[in-house]
């Protein structure tokens, strides 16, 4: 995956190729807010209710074409051509389906149409759908927006100080240790942090995205959360039906499958956003909202760029202005890429050298040496003998 997109990384100001883990600046841009929004062409402000369901009913298309292969022609397989099949059914449905899921994401941006009850019931049904409490995560994901590259005011993917280490990590900083956390996070990772909010920000008591007396809520918004708490539910007795019916390992093969493979692409695009060596994170003596934003990396995942609806090679803009379409978002990343300049950062390695590059040497945040106070953190990897 990735090295086969369009991306190419931004030039320095001596029109050199500008280098993958080149730090981007951190001092306060010579731009504002105002200025990158007039940066980009006004219609890709606009949303389109017609152009949002044509590329969802796309994907609830191959969706259904292939469930549709699987049910009617997989039990008459010949036995070793099963092996084949399952494996490529579960990488369409895993991949179209992490797609679906971006687009349940745009409606928590109010990205998908003008109509704020149509994003909110075309959301809630989709993430349903795939177990992801939809108002429940809007809030907090929306709260993650507001605080991006704060350390701390973030709500999620918030880097450890080198002090605040659990002693075993210096025992997992080889490769097969490395391997095994890699393998727990793209696996458990996303359901971890809906239901224990691991990897999120710590609250003096439980937090829960389920529960609606979690302190991530407010006292208006836990109506929503139990309305979130009834989608998945009834998403769950739907699937407890489908299991009485055709047996649970049916069910395992036609749905849970794919979604582990949803959960895990969750993970990994959005720990690739924010995981790399080039970017800074704030205290609050720095931190504010615009240089957050650009504290994010867009990423070249080849062909599934267009599959994930661009969620990934234009994060940055996404950062900046959340509530655009995905299919104005490289119109758009293109338009201000020129203003944003050296604070504009891209990264077209191919995703699982990345992965592993970034696992590997973004380990805990520190100050600079020599950084006279400032409240700039930068990612580091080496631990004292």
């Amino acid at each position: 995956m990735g090295g086969g997109g369009n991306m190419s990384s931004p030039a320095t100001k001596n029109g050199e190729k500008k280098s993958h883990l080149q730090r981007v600046p951190s001092a306060k841009p010579p731009f504002t807010l105002g200025d990158v929004k007039k940066a980009i062409p006004p219609h890709c402000f606009q949303r389109s209710l017609i152009r949002s369901f044509y590329y969802l009913i796309k994907d609830l298309i191959i969706i259904s074409i292939t469930y549709y292969i699987a049910a009617t022609y997989f039990p008459s397989l010949p036995y070793p051509l099963t092996y084949l099949a399952w494996p490529a059914y579960w990488v369409i449905q895993g991949c179209v389906g992490t797609g679906i899921w971006v687009i349940g994401h745009e409606c928590g941006h109010h990205g998908f149409s003008d109509y704020q009850w149509v994003d909110d019931t075309v959301g809630l049904i989709l993430h349903s759908a795939q177990l992801t409490p939809f108002f429940s995560w809007k809030i907090s994901h929306r709260r993650h927006h507001a605080n991006t590259g704060s350390l701390e005011n973030d709500e999620v993917y918030i880097p450890r100080f080198k002090s605040k280490l659990r002693w075993y990590y210096k025992y997992l900083d080889n490769p097969v240790g490395r391997v095994g956390v890699l393998a727990f996070t793209l696996l458990f990772a996303w359901p971890l942090y809906l239901v224990f909010n691991i990897s999120g920000k710590k609250y003096e008591r439980f937090t829960c995205h389920y529960d609606p007396n979690s302190p991530l809520y407010s006292e208006r918004e836990r109506l929503q959360i139990l309305i979130s708490d009834a989608g998945v539910l009834a998403a769950t007795y739907v699937l407890y039906r489908i299991a009485l019916a055709k047996g649970f390992t049916w069910l395992v093969c036609i749905y849970g499958v794919p979604l582990l493979i949803v959960n895990g692409f969750i993970v990994l695009i959005t720990l690739l956003h924010h995981t790399h060596a080039s970017l800074p994170h704030y205290d609050s003596t720095e931190w504010d909202y615009l240089r957050g934003a650009l504290a994010t990396v867009d990423r070249d995942y080849g062909v599934l760029n267009k599959v994930f609806h661009n969620v990934t090679d234009t994060h940055v803009l996404h950062h900046i202005f959340s509530y655009i379409s995905h299919y104005h978002a490289m119109e758009a990343t293109n338009a201000i890429k020129p203003l944003l300049g050296e604070y504009y950062q891209v990264d077209d390695t191919p995703i699982l050298k990345a992965l592993w590059r970034d696992t590997k040497e973004c380990i805990y945040v520190e100050k600079d040496e020599g950084s006279q106070g400032r409240g700039v953190y930068w990612y580091k990897y080496k631990f004292d003998d």
